[in-house]
């Protein structure tokens, strides 16, 4: 078992990755670079079509750093050379346009001042759908396998989260208990400090969190992980600290709006990393939890007072 020590984001080469998805990776190690690449990141975001059109010396005026510090942007986040990023920047413009039809026409996907409800829900139906396909396209699905493996031969499975992310854990809670698995979910870090006790080989801690950062999840789950149990983040920054110190990292790449900070693009995306992560356990003894779902759907349906029909 080999855990990560690494706290920058992952460096793919140009090859490795369409080029159409740099600005999925632009976002996904933005959290993790200096400021001066940083910087640089904001730039490319803000305006990717125009950007593709500058000279690597426009750029870094821009961005108010230097010419290198762009290389090494370009290096960080797999396209190798300015050539390459401007082309990739050029092709993932187009795609966004594409997309977005109308909505970049209309001054881009954030939630503005003057925008009509029509147009604000335009907006956040295509936020999501976006988070959803980026989150598809840049998910593991080599560390989800191994996940999906160390979950369905685990003796007990523990999920920290706070915040929204809580319930991100009760929904991987509740879905894995319905199939018969022992899963706890703990928000206090106390409690979840105390679960981990009891936590050894064999065992899953599964953290969730956007940032990455928070304490009250990165800290249970560095203790699980000195417990011995297998250690499984699902998080938006593929560089932050609970990436780093997680033996699995499930990655979503969710844009957060001024309105909608850190809390429900994100908790999409992440319950449908979860819900592949479900499926795939729950597909490992398929007829046992095909039954166990019936029969705890059953309950529920034998609880309820029929429909009273009129006329």
């Amino acid at each position: 078992m080999v855990r990560q020590s690494s706290s920058r984001a992952p460096e793919p080469s140009a090859q490795d990755a369409p080029l159409a998805d740099v600005l999925t990776r632009v976002r996904a190690a933005r959290p993790s670079l200096a400021p001066s690449e940083r910087r640089v990141a904001d730039a490319v975001l803000a305006d990717p079509g125009q950007v593709a059109e500058l000279s690597i010396h426009a750029l870094a005026e821009r961005a108010s750093t230097s010419a290198a510090t762009v290389m090494r942007f370009c290096r960080t986040i797999g396209t190798g050379n300015y050539p390459q990023l401007r082309l990739a920047l050029a092709a993932a413009a187009a795609r966004e346009h594409a997309l977005g039809g109308e909505r970049a026409a209309q001054g881009g996907t954030d939630i503005s001042p003057t925008d009509s409800l029509d147009r604000i829900v335009s907006k956040i139906i295509y936020n999501e759908v976006r988070a959803l396909e980026d989150s598809g396209a840049a998910l593991d699905v080599d560390a989800l396998g191994r996940a999906v493996d160390a979950v369905a031969k685990a003796r007990r499975v523990d999920i920290f989260g706070v915040g929204a992310s809580a319930f991100v854990g009760q929904d991987l809670h509740q879905k894995l208990h319905r199939i018969g698995r022992m899963a706890f979910i703990w928000s206090d870090r106390h409690a979840a400090l105390t679960a981990t006790a009891l936590l050894g080989p064999g065992d899953v801690a599964l953290a969730v969190s956007h940032s990455g950062e928070t304490e009250d999840t990165t800290e249970p789950l560095q203790a699980a992980a000195e417990r011995g149990a297998t250690t499984i983040a699902l998080t938006n920054d593929p560089g932050s600290t609970l990436a780093a110190g997680a033996d699995l990292v499930l990655t979503t790449c969710a844009r957060e709006t001024p309105f909608r900070s850190g809390a429900t693009v994100s908790r999409i995306a992440q319950l449908a990393v979860i819900d592949c992560l479900f499926v795939g356990v729950a597909q490992r003894s398929y007829d046992a939890a095909t039954t166990a779902l019936e029969e705890t759907y059953g309950a529920v349906q034998r609880r309820r007072r029929p429909t009273r029909r009129t006329g």
